[in-house]
């Protein structure tokens, strides 16, 4: 055979054993992934037999870090319901420099969505796609699924209670204002000072209420400084700006009109005044009388008494009885015409020393302690509740952090200069006189008018919703002798109500009214141990 023949037969069968070979390899990639194929249908198919009658969560499956793996339903719902009614009776520690206080789960109305919750932890690998849920079952037990559980409050309470935390911070802002007082502009200048971070907080309160394996209570209140509005001179100026008015009225049909009296004063003057570095600014009025006064119309003009509510103090407290009077005197004779709004501080002023304000019992960082001004609250809640008994609509009002002895829960109207008015407009036709007198351990305010033609009678239903059982806080006294204690704060429950204004004619009710829905605290029972 010759040499080149050879040469060219051994190429062949080269190319002939690498095509086997290539052949062989091809094949065994076919088989291998044939055999995977198969494992995997094998898999899936032991994975469904094996949960095909399943009726409990898979393995790895958590709600808010809580393990529910191989539960049923009913074992679920039992063992979350059991945590969340355990944390929904702890209350939060809040706390800001020396001052603390505490933030209850009723006050805010905690709610779980306990239905959702199960139902997402029960659906993990029942999606019907026998593959992806073959995936999520393995995944699940190899690497855990936690299911978030919808944590909600009411918005308003929520933001209520941080408010009242906020009015009760050290070093908290005071904003700016102005009240008339013996024929002179008073402008206080507010002081900056800290607010409340209200989103920062309402995320903090979320997160511990939301987390079930959480243990830790208390937060440290997030603030942010702040700056007071700056007085706007050119619209308070517009605000009490009036041009002197006779009263008079007018018969068949009877119309009142009281006098105006005339007020103004000089803006450019008021500027430069408030451009010098002084905390309050006084400035005089000018007043212009008118010749005739409602006063001057006789019986005509108040001949009717529109409601009236009193409330009981103690005559033996010589300084809250005087901050009571000084109040009183500044809202007795107020006539308010139809339409006009009704504001306690502006007319009351600003509780200080110099106005002959005393030292009295107030509430303040969950305790009561003495304050400047301290019983003004009896007079803004009694004249709050012959406001609502008149009819007429109040348009400024929040309720005490701790239920008051003076009128029930539901029914009172705190009043902080500079953070927290009560207002309300008069919305009868005619206009209305308070008369308001301070005697004897009674506080009595009354509405003078004139009845209109079709009268009502108006009541009040207080509906308690939940209770706040209060707690116990011991503190060390080293005046005691060891094991000796002295209760130094009797302690008082909170309380969650619903107030409505019942409206009836002739018997029948004709409307019922949503007033407010407030809160109080519980107030803490405090104990001094002896330490010795």
């Amino acid at each position: 055979m010759k040499k080149g023949n050879s040469s060219f037969v051994g190429k062949e069968r080269n190319n002939n054993l690498k095509e086997k070979i290539n052949e062989y390899k091809n094949n065994k990639k076919f088989i291998t992934i044939g055999l995977i194929l198969l494992f995997i249908i094998f898999f899936s198919i032991f994975f469904a037999l094996l949960n095909i009658n399943n009726s409990k969560i898979l393995d790895g499956v958590y709600v808010n870090g809580i393990d529910l793996s191989n539960m049923s339903k009913e074992e679920a719902r039992e063992k979350l319901e059991t945590l969340i009614n355990d944390k929904k009776t702890k209350e939060i520690t809040v706390t800001y420099e020396e001052y603390q206080s505490t933030i209850n789960p009723k006050v805010l109305e905690v709610n779980y969505d306990l239905n959702s919750a199960i139902e997402n932890a029960y659906a993990v690998g029942r999606s019907g796609n026998l593959i992806a849920n073959n995936y999520t079952i393995l995944i699940t037990k190899l690497f855990n699924k936690n299911i978030d559980i919808e944590v909600t409050t009411n918005e308003q309470a929520t933001e209520k209670a941080i408010k009242d935390l906020g009015t009760n911070l050290p070093g908290a802002l005071v904003q700016s204002g102005y009240y008339i007082e013996n024929n002179q502009l008073v402008l206080t200048k507010g002081t900056s000072g800290v607010v409340i971070n209200t989103v920062a907080l309402k995320d903090n309160i979320n997160s511990i209420y939301k987390d079930l394996t959480q243990s830790e209570y208390s937060i440290e209140i997030p603030v942010e400084n702040k700056e007071p509005d700056t007085i706007d001179i050119d619209k308070i100026h517009n605000e009490i700006y009036k041009e002197a008015k006779d009263a008079y009225y007018k018969e068949d049909p009877l119309q009142i009109y009281p006098e105006v009296e005339g007020v103004d004063f000089d803006v450019a003057a008021a500027k430069n005044l408030l451009g010098q570095e002084q905390e309050e600014c006084v400035i005089d009025l000018v007043i212009t009388k008118p010749a005739v006064t409602i006063n001057d119309l006789g019986e005509v003009a108040f001949k009717d008494k529109l409601s009236t509510f009193t409330t009981k103090y103690d005559v033996s407290n010589v300084s809250r009885t005087t901050n009571l009077k000084l109040a009183t005197d500044k809202i007795n004779g107020t006539v308010l015409a139809p339409g006009e709004e009704f504001s306690y501080n502006k007319v009351v002023g600003e509780r200080t020393i110099e106005a002959g304000y005393k030292e009295a019992k107030v509430y303040s960082n969950g305790q009561v302690v003495d304050g400047l001004g301290g019983g003004i609250c009896q007079i803004s809640s009694t004249l709050y509740n012959t406001v609502v008994l008149a009819n007429l609509e109040v348009t400024d009002r929040r309720n005490h952090q701790f239920v008051t002895s003076y009128v029930p829960a539901g029914r009172d109207a705190t009043v902080v200069y500079g953070s927290q008015d009560f207002k309300f407009k008069n919305t009868r036709k005619y206009p209305v006189k308070i008369e308001a007198t301070v005697n004897n351990g009674i506080v009595e305010i009354s509405l003078l008018g004139i009845k209109e033609d079709e009268e009502y009678d108006i009541s009040f239903q207080v509906n308690t919703i939940s209770t706040i059982p209060a707690t116990t806080e011991y503190k060390e006294d080293s005046s005691l002798l060891a094991g000796e204690e002295k209760v130094e704060q009797k302690g008082a429950n909170g309380l969650v109500t619903e107030t409505y204004k019942i409206v009836k004619s002739k018997g029948a009710v004709v409307s019922k009214t949503l007033l407010s829905k407030d809160t109080y605290n519980a107030m803490p029972k405090i104990v001094l141990r002896g330490s010795n």
